[in-house]
């Protein structure tokens, strides 16, 4: 795994180098992101993001859309604040509900959810962040259900959530879907590479 905290041109391989391994790559891809997969409550999912999942997904947007030197500077500029920088972790949180209708009413019964996101360190609660200029819950009320989210963590956090006997949970304190899921060691293990 790449500890960098950035995506640059330079990292981005032609269409034509990237085809060559990108069935290794998608595999390893796969690998990587298993213990960075946590399941909260019935509907949310949590993706920890990595400088490697970064990648990949700009590398499979620019293969899909063929946008060149233009999508490049979209790509990552959407992409880059999903990097942890060190001292955080970031994650995206999917509400994945397959009925439509049902899907509709649990979105809009969880407005301001992106402000309900916790991760607890051995009793320390942190809240986190919403990533910046990205619809989290519309004037409607009704959610996304696709949240971006930043757990600034301070040196001290950092320190206990390294340690491998550490208690980590994740969790949703939404009055209207309030889960918390404690993170197995392969995960914290996993998540403990992005801090330092």
């Amino acid at each position: 795994m790449t500890t960098k905290t950035e995506l640059t041109k330079e990292d981005i391989l032609d269409l034509a180098a990237y085809e060559e391994i990108r069935i290794q790559r998608r595999a390893e891809i796969a690998e990587l992101k298993k213990p960075r997969r946590l399941s909260v409550g019935p509907y949310a999912t949590f993706y920890f993001e990595c400088y490697d999942t970064m990648w990949y997904q700009v590398h499979e947007m620019l293969r899909i859309e063929k946008g060149g030197e233009e999508q490049l500077k979209d790509e990552l500029l959407a992409y880059n604040p999903l990097i942890p920088n060190g001292n955080e972790l970031v994650a995206t949180v999917m509400f994945e509900i397959d009925d439509a209708d049902k899907r509709h009413l649990f979105l809009s019964d969880i407005g301001g959810v992106e402000n309900s996101f916790v991760l607890e360190i051995d009793g320390d609660s942190i809240t986190a962040t919403p990533e910046d200029d990205v619809e989290r819950t519309n004037e409607a009320g009704k959610a996304s259900s696709v949240q971006f989210i930043h757990f600034q963590l301070s040196d001290v956090q950092i320190t206990k959530f390294k340690k491998a006997d550490a208690r980590v949970m994740v969790g949703i304190n939404h009055p209207n879907y309030g889960h918390m899921t404690i993170l197995p060691e392969v995960s914290r293990a996993a998540l403990a590479q992005d801090i330092q």
